[in-house]
């Protein structure tokens, strides 16, 4: 019986999996081909799935994920978020005592990027970035830093919504200098006379979840001592996503 419940709670995720794969609706047939199973099986399992909204009817046998992900998603999102900026803070704070600029922390939503959490330097001049700032995904080192480390099919279908082509192109490039490096240096591309220095913080399964970011005013950017200065930024994303991982 066990064996049984098993195998129904295996197929009914497959079914879920298959219909998030897929990038179109799908049929009760062409599910059943996907998860090898019989078509009353599928039909029988999609019904049960529909009552608790995991799946929905978008016309006469076509079928998609329905609202209950999108709130499981959201629920999930939340959680990782708060584990995120709860790992975070005390390592920004020793990164902006460090280097002596503001820090920001970011999440990607949609095509932009939001901040989730800054600590700010105690200098005159300084960036402040308030928490909720949302910023472009294709411009800054806070957007390029996550968009460059997304999974090429997320990467491409974001990309496809620049609508300069010569952006397009130049983004292309960016992003093969930026995963070769392994973070972002901009100057001037968000906020006029602002350096950003950007690096991914990834989950325990190697995806990109956020971006850390060092910004300040250009003129206090230090050529000479850029390469420590980096070396002190990866070093710190590098902990939280070390730290990401062992809760997980």
């Amino acid at each position: 019986m066990t064996v049984n419940k098993n195998q129904t709670i295996e197929r009914a995720l497959d079914i879920i999996f298959s219909l998030s794969d897929a990038e179109k609706n799908l049929t009760v047939g062409e599910i059943a081909a996907k998860v090898a199973i019989p078509e009353s099986t599928a039909y029988r399992l999609i019904q049960t799935l529909e009552q608790y909204g995991m799946v929905e009817r978008q016309s006469v046998g076509q079928i998609r994920l329905g609202v209950r992900v999108l709130e499981l998603a959201r629920s999930l999102q939340q959680q990782m978020d708060r584990e995120l900026i709860s790992i975070s803070r005390p390592i920004m704070e020793q990164l902006t005592e460090k280097v002596n600029e503001t820090s920001i922390l970011c999440v990607r939503s949609a095509s932009q990027v939001i901040c989730v959490q800054s600590v700010e330097t105690h200098r005159m001049l300084r960036l402040s970035v308030e928490i909720g700032k949302i910023m472009p995904l294709d411009r800054g080192a806070s957007g390029k830093a996550i968009l460059a480390f997304e999974q090429k099919q997320t990467m491409d279908q974001l990309i496809k919504t620049i609508p300069d082509d010569k952006v397009r192109k130049s983004i292309d490039k960016e992003i093969e200098i930026i995963r070769e490096q392994g973070y972002c240096l901009t100057f001037g591309e968000v906020d006029t006379n602002i350096f950003g220095l950007a690096v991914p913080i990834c989950d325990i399964n190697k995806r990109v979840m956020a971006s850390l970011t060092v910004a300040g005013p250009t003129e206090r950017w230090d050529q000479e001592n850029g390469e420590e200065f980096i070396k002190t930024v990866v070093s710190s994303a590098n902990e939280i996503t070390k730290k990401l991982g062992s809760i997980s």
